[in-house]
């Protein structure tokens, strides 16, 4: 089995806490694979360590078969992030926010037109295209950013927290739009996400960290197993929140 991210002792620490200790991450090549966790549970940090943004503290991680300590600018040319802070340039349309992109990813002027016509049609964009970045709707700019994650042909998407604040229809649409790429065997996905039933619909692999360890890995059935993707979740990181309280003053009247 080809390996497209595998990570060994993965660590990182700030100001002397772990915010990711000892990952040990296996992700097959063509794989759907949703990485779960708490909030602060090291999610993104890891993903900044996977995609060169954020040097380990210690441990290692090969990436398409690179290690990223010996090549990461390779790496970078080979992947595709669409972060949880969108980052997109408010003044520019949104034809022209995924042309720059594709150029500054090296592509010929001409086929980076090409390109971001055909996103924006699959992205359903195309409406739009010409209007401002800043007139977008939250959903529509995360359409965008996974529009300019793809536009360079990655072989591995990172996508963080795609799914958050976008409406059901939004949700629809880019889901298809992924599961037909790792269909087709055209990139593997690595996702977090916080939609437990958006996740367990679309992964074919999960991972799921607490405390900035890995607590449990394998195919979604292996993980599952008899139980659904939320209950092993709970089961697997703990509601440590104990009992809710109550609000007293709620229902006594006035």
């Amino acid at each position: 089995m080809t390996l497209a991210i595998e990570t060994e002792g993965l660590t990182r620490l700030f100001d002397g806490r772990a915010a990711v200790e000892g990952l040990a991450l296996s992700v097959p090549e063509g794989a759907f694979y949703g990485f779960l966790g708490p909030n602060g549970a090291g999610k993104s940090t890891t993903i900044k360590m996977l995609t060169g943004l954020l040097a380990p503290t210690s441990g290692r991680a090969q990436v398409l078969g690179t290690d990223l300590a010996h090549d990461p600018l390779s790496v970078k040319r080979r992947v595709g992030v669409v972060p949880d802070g969108l980052a997109l340039f408010e003044r520019l349309s949104g034809a022209e926010q995924l042309r720059i992109h594709g150029q500054l990813y090296g592509l010929e002027r001409r086929e980076a037109g090409r390109r971001a016509d055909e996103l924006l049609g699959a992205l359903e964009l195309a409406d739009d295209a010409g209007k401002l970045v800043s007139e977008y709707s939250h959903g529509m700019r995360k359409k965008l950013a996974l529009g300019c994650a793809l536009i360079h042909g990655p072989r591995l998407l990172f996508l963080d927290e795609p799914f958050e604040g976008i409406d059901a229809v939004a949700v629809s649409g880019i889901r298809r739009l992924l599961q037909d790429l790792v269909a087709r065997g055209a990139l593997t996905i690595f996702l977090t996400s916080h939609v437990l039933e958006v996740v367990e619909r679309i992964v074919t692999h999960v991972g799921i960290i607490r405390e900035g360890r890995l607590a449990a890995q394998g195919t979604l059935a292996e993980v599952r197993g008899e139980l659904t993707l939320e209950e092993v979740f709970i089961r697997t990181v703990g509601d440590e929140r104990g009992e809710v309280p109550g609000l007293s003053w709620l229902g006594e009247g006035t």
